[in-house]
Protein backbone atom coordinates (compact mmCIF):
# COMPACT_ATOMS: atom_id res chain seq x y z
CA UNK A 1 0.00 0.00 0.00
CA UNK A 2 0.84 3.43 -0.50
CA UNK A 3 1.90 5.78 2.45
CA UNK A 4 0.59 8.78 2.74
CA UNK A 5 2.29 12.04 5.23
CA UNK A 6 1.61 12.58 8.62
CA UNK A 7 1.01 16.38 9.37
CA UNK A 8 0.93 17.73 12.42
CA UNK A 9 -2.15 20.09 13.42
CA UNK A 10 -2.45 22.14 16.98
CA UNK A 11 -5.05 21.47 18.71
CA UNK A 12 -7.41 24.55 17.63
CA UNK A 13 -6.83 23.36 13.94
CA UNK A 14 -8.17 20.41 14.87
CA UNK A 15 -11.17 21.81 16.65
CA UNK A 16 -11.68 23.84 13.58
CA UNK A 17 -11.44 20.81 11.21
CA UNK A 18 -13.59 18.87 13.41
CA UNK A 19 -15.94 21.63 13.46
CA UNK A 20 -16.22 22.67 9.87
CA UNK A 21 -16.21 18.85 8.15
CA UNK A 22 -18.81 16.84 9.47
CA UNK A 23 -16.86 13.40 7.82
CA UNK A 24 -13.81 14.37 9.93
CA UNK A 25 -12.83 12.28 12.87
CA UNK A 26 -10.57 12.59 16.37
CA UNK A 27 -8.84 9.11 17.10
CA UNK A 28 -7.91 8.80 20.65
CA UNK A 29 -5.54 6.61 21.23
CA UNK A 30 -4.37 6.81 25.03
CA UNK A 31 -5.28 3.92 27.55
CA UNK A 32 -8.67 3.01 28.81
CA UNK A 33 -6.72 4.46 32.26
CA UNK A 34 -6.35 7.64 30.65
CA UNK A 35 -10.02 7.82 29.20
CA UNK A 36 -11.72 7.05 32.82
CA UNK A 37 -9.24 8.96 35.02
CA UNK A 38 -8.05 11.92 33.01
CA UNK A 39 -10.63 12.54 30.69
CA UNK A 40 -11.42 12.39 26.73
CA UNK A 41 -12.30 14.96 24.44
CA UNK A 42 -16.58 15.90 24.15
CA UNK A 43 -17.73 16.08 20.70
CA UNK A 44 -21.23 16.53 21.58
CA UNK A 45 -21.21 19.92 20.38
CA UNK A 46 -20.59 19.10 16.70
CA UNK A 47 -22.33 15.67 16.94
CA UNK A 48 -19.85 13.64 17.75
CA UNK A 49 -18.00 11.27 19.72
CA UNK A 50 -14.09 10.90 19.67
CA UNK A 51 -13.05 7.55 18.38
CA UNK A 52 -11.19 5.45 21.35
CA UNK A 53 -8.74 2.64 20.28
CA UNK A 54 -5.43 2.07 22.70
CA UNK A 55 -2.54 2.26 20.71
CA UNK A 56 -0.33 0.85 23.67
CA UNK A 57 -1.97 -1.36 26.51
CA UNK A 58 -1.63 -0.31 29.88
CA UNK A 59 0.08 -1.08 32.34
CA UNK A 60 2.83 -3.06 30.05
CA UNK A 61 2.89 -0.13 26.81
CA UNK A 62 3.27 -2.75 24.66
CA UNK A 63 1.88 -1.64 21.00
CA UNK A 64 -1.45 -3.72 20.42
CA UNK A 65 -0.13 -5.34 17.33
CA UNK A 66 -4.18 -5.19 16.10
CA UNK A 67 -4.46 -1.91 16.49
CA UNK A 68 -4.78 -0.81 12.60
CA UNK A 69 -7.24 -3.28 12.25
CA UNK A 70 -9.15 -2.65 15.74
CA UNK A 71 -9.28 1.02 14.45
CA UNK A 72 -10.27 0.20 10.91
CA UNK A 73 -13.14 -1.46 12.32
CA UNK A 74 -14.18 1.21 14.35
CA UNK A 75 -14.22 3.36 11.46
CA UNK A 76 -15.94 1.25 8.53
CA UNK A 77 -18.43 1.24 10.98
CA UNK A 78 -18.92 4.78 11.46
CA UNK A 79 -18.69 4.88 7.50
CA UNK A 80 -15.38 6.26 7.25
CA UNK A 81 -13.48 6.34 4.10
CA UNK A 82 -9.74 6.63 3.67
CA UNK A 83 -9.68 9.67 2.19
CA UNK A 84 -11.69 11.52 4.97
CA UNK A 85 -9.65 13.52 7.45
CA UNK A 86 -8.50 11.69 10.84
CA UNK A 87 -7.07 13.36 13.73
CA UNK A 88 -5.22 11.50 16.61
CA UNK A 89 -4.39 12.38 19.71
CA UNK A 90 -3.12 10.83 22.63
CA UNK A 91 -1.54 12.82 26.37
CA UNK A 92 1.16 14.48 24.16
CA UNK A 93 1.83 13.87 20.76
CA UNK A 94 4.10 10.73 20.50
CA UNK A 95 2.00 8.05 20.67
CA UNK A 96 -0.85 9.65 18.35
CA UNK A 97 1.86 10.11 15.70
CA UNK A 98 3.11 6.41 16.00
CA UNK A 99 -0.59 5.52 15.70
CA UNK A 100 -1.13 7.88 12.74
CA UNK A 101 1.60 6.70 10.48
CA UNK A 102 0.53 3.23 10.92
CA UNK A 103 -3.05 4.14 9.87
CA UNK A 104 -1.01 6.05 7.16
CA UNK A 105 0.61 3.11 6.07
CA UNK A 106 -2.79 0.80 6.17
CA UNK A 107 -3.31 3.56 3.51
CA UNK A 108 -5.64 6.41 5.31
CA UNK A 109 -4.61 9.35 3.10
CA UNK A 110 -5.77 12.17 5.72
CA UNK A 111 -4.28 11.53 8.84
CA UNK A 112 -3.18 14.17 11.13
CA UNK A 113 -1.08 14.12 14.75
CA UNK A 114 -2.59 16.72 17.39
CA UNK A 115 0.56 17.68 18.09
CA UNK A 116 0.05 19.20 21.73
CA UNK A 117 -2.00 16.09 22.64
CA UNK A 118 -4.63 15.95 24.94
CA UNK A 119 -2.59 17.28 28.31
CA UNK A 120 0.48 18.77 26.49
CA UNK A 121 3.93 18.54 27.83
CA UNK A 122 5.10 18.79 31.39
CA UNK A 123 5.50 22.34 32.90
CA UNK A 124 8.32 23.65 35.27
CA UNK A 125 6.52 21.79 38.02
CA UNK A 126 6.10 18.45 36.13
CA UNK A 127 2.36 19.03 35.08
CA UNK A 128 0.57 18.82 32.45
CA UNK A 129 -2.43 20.08 31.20
CA UNK A 130 -0.97 23.60 31.88
CA UNK A 131 1.26 24.77 28.93
CA UNK A 132 -1.40 23.52 25.88
CA UNK A 133 -3.19 20.49 24.57
CA UNK A 134 -6.51 20.32 24.42
CA UNK A 135 -7.21 20.89 28.23
CA UNK A 136 -5.06 24.17 28.62
CA UNK A 137 -7.10 25.29 25.31
CA UNK A 138 -10.56 25.35 26.68
CA UNK A 139 -11.77 22.82 24.18
CA UNK A 140 -14.61 20.48 25.93
CA UNK A 141 -13.90 17.43 27.75
CA UNK A 142 -15.44 14.94 29.79
CA UNK A 143 -14.17 13.54 32.91
CA UNK A 144 -15.40 9.52 33.56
Amino acid sequence: MDNYTVDEVDVASTWSALQGNPRSQLVDVRTRAEWTYVGIPDLGALGKRAVLVEWQTFPDQSVDPRFADRLAHELQALGVQVDDDLFFICRSGSRSLAAANAMASAGYRACHNVSEGFEGPLDDDRHRGILSGWKATGLPWLQG
